[in-house]
């Protein structure tokens, strides 16, 4: 099941993508459900799978305007530093526990939405990457535990304004401007991928591949980034952890590829969809 937020006709709401269509099962379950993050807080993906097969009214995907398929997360917690292709371009080394650093929901932005690069940003890059979203909190959470408390997957792309990034040795001004997130398109449940090691991550700018590898790349692998994060603070339902991106991030290649207005920038993970993204000036943004 592919399930995503999204507005139409200035309402929001959520449902279920069927290929071209969209069943908008917000409308039917809103009385008990206000967004997704409270179908998941109640544990009731069966019933919003059981009402996308009823009388929920449908129409096409293109009349819909995606939002961030968890647009209200209590927690993004993003992972840094996690495939060894990156760890080696940025000439880091090896660390016995994961980098984590959080972006704030505010941040993100849904698929097809602009991406803006505050005009005094000349270092703005991607990074694709595979996000979890939590469907059961928990404290604590053994490895071995961890594939119950995931409601799916989606694609991130971690957008970085670099040269504020490197202001300081604390990452959060560089991940943490305005429409910088990009979620989606969609919340894919885990019955749809039954070996998550053999997906591949593509990055693309303009058509061109820029990062590819396979989700068994991770260093920390979803089990391990999940259980560790649960140890130092409890995990909620609709909580987002953005796992880490590949090497090919545009900063470490020679020289230098950023992104700018107009381009277009594309994270694609098999079985979980394609985030396209267009790259817009913010020309409020003056330093």
């Amino acid at each position: 099941m592919k399930v995503i937020t999204f507005e139409r006709n200035g309402a929001r709401s959520y449902g279920v993508l069927n290929d071209d269509r969209v069943v908008d099962v917000g409308t039917h379950l809103a009385s008990r459900y206000g967004d997704l993050r409270s179908v998941l807080a109640a544990g009731a993906l069966p019933e919003l799978a059981a009402a996308s097969n009823e009388a929920a009214p449908t129409f096409p995907v293109g009349e819909a305007k995606f939002l961030p398929v968890i647009p209200n997360p209590a927690k993004i917690l993003c992972v840094g530093l996690n495939y060894v292709s990156h760890r080696t371009e940025t000439k880091r080394p090896e660390t016995k526990y994961p980098s984590i650093f959080t972006r704030f929901a505010d941040t993100q932005v849904g698929h097809g939405a602009p991406v803006l690069c505050p005009s005094f940003s000349t270092a703005f890059d991607y990074e694709g990457e595979l996000a979890v979203v939590i469907g059961r909190g928990g404290r604590h959470i053994p490895e071995q535990a961890v594939g119950a408390h995931i409601a799916g997957y989606s694609c991130y792309n971690d957008v970085t304004v670099r040269d504020w990034q490197r202001h300081t040795a604390q990452w959060t001004p560089g991940k943490n401007f305005p429409n910088t997130g990009a979620f989606g398109p969609s919340l894919v449940t885990p019955d749809e991928i039954p070996d998550l090691g053999t997906l591949t991550l593509t990055t693309r700018l303009n058509g061109q591949v820029m990062q590819q590898a396979p989700i068994s790349d991770l260093i920390f692998s979803v089990p391990v980034i999940v259980s560790y994060i649960s140890k130092f603070t409890p995990l909620y339902p609709g909580d987002v952890i953005a796992t880490g991106t590949p090497g090919g991030v545009g900063d470490r290649r020679e020289p230098p590829v950023y992104m700018k207005d107009g381009d277009i920038v594309e994270v694609e993970i098999d079985r979980v969809g394609i985030l396209r993204n267009v790259v817009q000036t913010d020309l409020q943004a003056v330093s």
